[in-house]
């Protein structure tokens, strides 16, 4: 795996591309010089947990011939007041429509942040994360 970052202005805006040639833009926060033409990199690491923990979810309940009408994710991050501004807290809602049996969705998040997600497993032991479900 190997992503490049490229520097596309003057200040702080990045371009991460990735071998298959997908793009995602990073930038600074304004009160460094910052233009928002991207999403800051801690925000990123929420969006990457965040994915991670979907595909396993969405793809546990595809095996169980489920598909959610609505699949959403809202991560939420709280750091410490210090440099550096890790994050001590993370809290992961899941929000699936009323077409999914609430049991198997609580069994595939579960499966998914204590067992599959990748990125839960690389912040686990430095993080608190905690999850939760809406159904709508």
């Amino acid at each position: 795996m190997k992503v490049n970052i490229i520097r596309k202005n003057k200040a702080y805006h990045l371009e991460a591309k990735n071998a298959y040639g997908n793009t995602a833009s990073f930038d600074a926060n304004e009160s460094i010089g910052g233009e928002n033409k991207g999403m800051r990199p801690m925000e990123m690491l929420l969006a990457s947990l965040a994915s991670c923990s979907s595909i396993d979810v969405i793809a546990i309940l595809n095996k169980q011939k489920l598909n959610p009408e609505i699949f959403e994710v809202e991560v939420t991050g709280e750091r410490v007041d210090a440099v550096p501004a890790v994050f001590k807290k993370i809290h992961v809602k899941f929000i699936t429509s009323s077409d999914v049996d609430e049991s198997k969705l609580k069994r595939a998040i579960d499966l998914s942040m204590d067992k599959y997600c990748s990125v839960t497993k690389m912040l686990e032991g430095s993080v608190e994360i905690t999850h939760s479900y809406e159904i709508k």
